[in-house]
């Protein structure tokens, strides 16, 4: 039986990347503890069973959804944790400025980008997981389109679609001096070239950006 991908989850172990930014020329290391990451992004039919609204251009239940905010996504991750029982991870203000996150929370959240990078790499150290057209869907293999999850192969650590396919939003901002609230995206999408679908490719979107190329996958906490 053919089954749509929900929320399986995989647990990720700790470890240590070292995150680069080519425009600054810096690069810094970051440890981190184990978590649980997304095995796929979260798709169309996941986010409409959570949400009932389906925003996406182009249509599918197992398709990534796209064309979410970064608040879209901070908001479903609550919105999934309150439908399994855990705690919420962010809190809303109520004049609608800023969002706090519960580190101490159980429930659903955004990847850090050094969580995302950590877990695309799984123990790997080039540019990608293996051969980009053996893992993710790009301009040269995706007929500019997006495809279902899961279609190409897994990362060792058994995490689909890290790379091409739909951009991933993470909970950082990407550079508050220049960039103000612009938050993170991380992986590359079905209509970039090979370079930008890299592990430590980094791209930045205003937070209420709604794009066909970006989705994002959900993450959790060891607590």
């Amino acid at each position: 039986m053919d089954v749509t991908p929900g929320n399986e989850m995989i647990e990720v172990p700790p470890g240590r990347v070292t995150l680069s930014d080519r425009r600054t020329q810096r690069s810094w290391p970051v440890e981190l503890a184990p978590y649980r990451l997304g095995a796929f992004p979260v798709t169309q039919a996941l986010y409409a069973q959570i949400t009932g609204r389906r925003p996406s251009t182009a249509q599918g239940d197992r398709l990534p959804v796209e064309s979410v905010s970064w608040w879209d996504a901070a908001r479903f991750c609550n919105a999934l944790s309150q439908c399994h029982g855990f705690t919420s991870a962010y809190h809303f203000p109520a004049d609608g400025e800023g969002v706090e996150w519960d580190a101490s929370a159980d429930g659903y959240r955004l990847p850090t980008e050094a969580e995302w990078e950590h877990a695309c790499r799984a123990g790997t150290t080039g540019p990608h997981y293996g051969d980009l057209d053996e893992i993710g869907w790009y301009r040269g293999n995706s007929h500019e389109r997006i495809h279902e999850v899961g279609g190409k192969r897994p990362n060792p650590w058994g995490l689909y679609d890290m790379l091409g396919n739909a951009w991933d939003w993470c909970w950082d901002v990407y550079d508050a001096e220049v960039y103000g609230e612009y938050r993170v995206l991380r992986g590359g999408g079905w209509f970039d070239e090979h370079w930008s679908c890299r592990a430590s490719a980094r791209r930045r979107s205003h937070p209420t950006f709604q794009v066909d190329d970006v989705g994002f996958r959900v993450a959790r906490s060891i607590v």
